[in-house]
């Protein structure tokens, strides 16, 4: 679809947004593996973060923190952190502030939807007869541990695929810059988070593995070249032909009525999964 590559060449030609200014390390073999293939473009992503947020007092000392919707990171870590940074970004507070683990998250444009039902719950098996590949179910992000993950439909038929995780972290640590727990508790806040980068960490891994295998015999099969589909059906319907030929001669059944129905459609099927998905 001609607005889905004018979408794609804008976007990969345009500079990084982000504050870092680029990829993650942790993110950055997933989102290369996409944009490397025709249907897929990345639009965001971030590796996963563990962030002492500030909202509703003035920067930390020094103008130190980064500002973000009405809120100062005092410190962000894409990895696991120590006991002693935190404890050394909270003396920085002022306002009230809150230990954040936020996990991976993905977002990827589809050409077509079926593209998109690829990363979710969609994989195709190998090609049957005639060349012709049906889809087949299977969890990508969903069994790589991001249960959060789904697709949405926008305006100009516009199709986004979201890999999102629910294992988060929010805790309120001070409120107008004093300590409301113990060094003990933030001591422990930080091992659960740390854990949590590292399952997080683990569940990326999972998903990088599942994509290539994926991808490997999609690719170039998004959909079937001209003709495919008809070489296939014939197939199917001479089958089905020499399975009726004894019962029509033994009752001289007139055909018609009580032949088989036609089988459903890709897009019919493709369509149904995607109703019946609840992630």
């Amino acid at each position: 679809m001609a607005a889905f590559w004018r979408r794609k060449a804008q976007r990969l030609a345009r500079a990084d947004g982000s504050r870092k200014g680029a990829l993650d390390p942790g993110a950055a073999a997933v989102v290369r593996l996409l944009n490397g293939r025709a249907p897929f473009c990345t639009t965001s992503s971030c590796s996963g973060r563990l962030v002492l947020a500030q909202g509703g007092g003035a920067a930390g000392a020094g103008g130190c923190g980064i500002h973000k919707q009405n809120c100062t990171w005092l410190m962000v870590a894409h990895g696991t952190c120590p006991k002693e940074e935190v404890m050394a970004a909270l003396e920085k507070a002022t306002g009230d502030v809150v230990l954040k683990f936020e996990p991976f998250v993905l977002h990827v444009l589809c050409e077509e939807l079926r593209d998109a039902q690829l990363l979710v719950k969609l994989r195709r098996a190998a090609a049957g007869p005639g060349g012709f590949t049906p889809p087949v179910k299977h969890s990508v992000a969903v069994d790589s541990g991001f249960r959060n993950s789904g697709i949405t439909v926008g305006k100009g038929g516009k199709i986004m695929m979201a890999v999102r995780s629910t294992h988060c972290l929010e805790v309120p640590l001070s409120h107008k810059g004093k300590l409301m727990v113990s060094e003990e508790y933030i001591e422990f806040l930080i091992h659960v988070a740390n854990q949590k980068m590292e399952e997080n960490i683990r569940r990326i891994d999972r998903f990088h593995r599942s994509l290539e295998l994926a991808l490997k015999p999609a690719a170039g099969a998004s959909s079937p070249p001209p003709g495919q589909a008809e070489t296939h059906r014939p197939v199917y319907r001479r089958r089905r032909k020499r399975r009726a030929e004894p019962e029509r001669d033994a009752h001289a059944a007139p055909e018609g009525p009580g032949e088989e129905p036609e089988p459903e459609s890709d897009t019919e099927s493709s369509l149904g999964i995607f109703a019946d998905m609840t992630i």
